[in-house]
C-alpha cells in the first residue's frame, strides 16, 4: 500500500482525526431525471500530519471534477456580500489603495467582492476555475479569468497586468490539493510592498465546536494558524497580522506578505498563536478524542428526529449546503425524516441531495407544507435564516441547529 504523506510538509501521515467513511461529493447535486443512478462513493478520512499539523483528508477526486462547473454562488448570501463590502472599504483604507491600484482575488466566484472595488474605480481581476461561475462576475463588470491557480498563472498575470498591490483568497485555500505551489503563486504576483489576506474556517473552532460537517472533500485542508505558518514559511510569504471573524462557524482572516517585507507583527497575532499553542495544536494531544463526539453529536440529532417522526411531526430542512450533505449522509439521515430541504438557489432547487436524496424546493414551498420544525443545515446562517423565515411562528414551527448539539431555538 501506498504510504500518504502530507500534502504540505511531506511527512508520513499516521494519526486520524476523524474517518466518515465512503460519501458522495459534497456539491454534487442530483438532476430528477438521474435519480435512478446511485451517486459515486469516495473516502473521506481527515488525517493530522504529526510534523507540521495540517489536518487533511485523502486526495481522491481531481479538483476539475468539484469545480469547473460549481454550484455555490457566493451572492445567495447577503451577509457574505456584505462581509465582502466591509473587507473592500477597510482594505482600501488600511493600505492606501487607488485608482492607480491592482487588486486581485483568487477564486473570486461570482465577483460578490471585487465589485466593490470596481465602484471605486480601483483595477481588479478575479481568477476563477467554474467557467459558470466566472460569467456571473463578468456581467458585474468584474473581468475573470477562468483557469485554477498556483505559480503558473501567477506569472502569466503578473507578465500581462503587472504586481498585484492586494490579493486575496476568501475560503480557497482549504480547497487546493497542491497547497504549496498555490501559495508559491502568491509570493509570485504580489508587488514588493504588496500583501495578500486569506480566509479560512479556524480549526480550533472545528473541533471545540464538533463543527465535523465542514469536512468534504471540496476542502482538501484544515487549517490552524500554526500549520498556515510553516507552509507560507516554506514558499516565500510571511503572516503579519491575524483577524478572528464570526463568518462560517469562526473564521481567521490572516494577512501575508513577501517574506522580504518589513510589515511587523501585530500583538493579535501573538495572542491567536498562544491561543492555539494552549489547545495543544502543536501537538497530537489536541487532535485526539474528537470522534466520539461527532458520534455524540449524531446520536442526539437521530434520536430528536426519530421521535419527531414517531409524534408525527414534519421535519424539513434549511439550507442546502455542503455541510449539511456530510450531516445528512454521515447521520444516515434521507427523506423518511426529513421530507425536504428548501434553498434559495434556483441551482439547486428541483434536484435531489446527494446520497440522502432529499428533494430541494423553493422557500416559497414552506409556506405550503407548514412543517413543525425546520432543521437550519448551514447553523452558521441561523440569525440570518430564522429572521427570514420568521412567518413560520404563525403556526407554531421552530427552528433546529444540530451543532455542536442539537438544540430547538426559542
Amino acid at each position: 500500500m501506498t504510504k500518504l504523506t502530507c500534502r504540505s510538509c511531506g511527512t508520513e501521515l499516521k494519526h486520524t482525526l476523524l474517518d466518515l467513511g465512503e460519501t458522495p461529493l459534497a456539491n454534487s447535486y442530483v438532476e430528477l431525471q438521474k435519480a435512478d443512478q446511485s451517486d459515486a462513493q469516495y473516502p473521506l478520512h481527515a488525517r493530522v500530519c504529526s510534523n507540521c499539523f495540517l489536518v487533511q483528508v485523502d486526495d481522491v477526486v481531481p479538483p476539475e471534477d468539484i469545480f469547473s462547473d460549481y454550484a455555490y454562488f457566493s451572492s445567495f448570501a447577503s451577509s457574505w456580500v456584505e462581509h465582502a463590502k466591509h473587507y473592500a472599504d477597510n482594505a482600501e483604507k488600511r493600505f492606501g489603495l487607488n485608482s492607480s491600484s491592482f487588486v486581485v482575488e483568487v477564486a473570486s466566484n461570482d465577483g460578490y467582492l471585487l465589485q466593490h472595488f470596481v465602484n471605486n474605480d480601483i483595477r481588479v481581476l478575479g481568477i476563477e476555475p467554474a467557467a459558470n461561475v466566472a460569467e456571473e462576475a463578468r456581467k458585474k463588470a468584474v473581468p475573470t479569468e477562468v483557469t485554477f491557480f498556483g505559480k503558473l498563472t501567477a506569472e502569466k498575470v503578473l507578465s500581462e497586468h503587472g504586481p498585484a498591490d492586494l490579493m486575496a483568497a476568501n475560503n480557497v485555500l482549504a480547497h487546493v490539493p497542491d497547497i504549496n505551489d498555490f501559495v508559491t503563486g502568491f509570493s509570485t504576483l504580489l508587488a514588493d510592498q504588496g500583501v495578500v489576506s486569506f480566509e479560512f474556517p479556524s480549526l480550533l473552532n472545528l473541533i471545540e465546536n464538533v463543527q465535523f460537517d465542514t469536512i468534504y472533500h471540496e476542502h482538501f485542508s484544515y487549517l490552524s494558524l500554526l500549520a498556515i505558518e510553516k507552509c507560507f514559511e516554506r514558499n516565500g510569504l510571511r503572516v503579519f497580522d491575524v483577524e478572528e471573524l464570526p463568518t462560517h462557524g469562526g473564521s481567521y482572516r490572516v494577512w501575508a506578505c513577501k517574506a522580504s517585507s518589513a510589515r511587523e507583527e501585530t500583538t493579535t497575532l501573538h495572542m491567536v498563536r498562544q491561543k492555539e499553542v494552549s489547545a495543544k495544536l502543536d501537538k497530537i494531544a489536541g487532535y485526539e478524542n474528537f470522534e466520539p463526539r461527532v458520534k455524540k453529536l449524531r446520536e442526539e440529532l437521530i434520536t430528536f428526529l426519530t421521535k419527531a417522526k414517531a409524534e408525527g411531526k414534519k421535519v424539513i430542512g434549511y439550507g442546502a449546503a455542503a455541510k449539511g450533505n456530510t450531516l445528512l449522509n454521515y447521520c444516515g439521515i434521507d427523506k423518511n425524516l426529513i421530507s425536504h430541504v428548501a434553498d434559495l438557489s434556483p441551482h439547486k432547487q428541483n434536484t435531489l441531495l446527494p446520497g440522502s436524496r432529499i428533494p430541494v424546493i423553493a422557500p416559497s414551498e414552506i409556506a405550503v407544507l407548514r412543517p413543525d420544525y425546520i432543521l437550519i443545515l448551514p447553523w452558521n446562517l441561523k440569525t440570518e435564516i430564522s429572521t427570514s423565515l420568521s412567518y413560520v411562528s404563525e403556526w407554531g414551527c421552530k427552528f433546529v441547529i444540530p451543532v455542536p448539539t442539537t438544540e430547538v431555538l426559542s
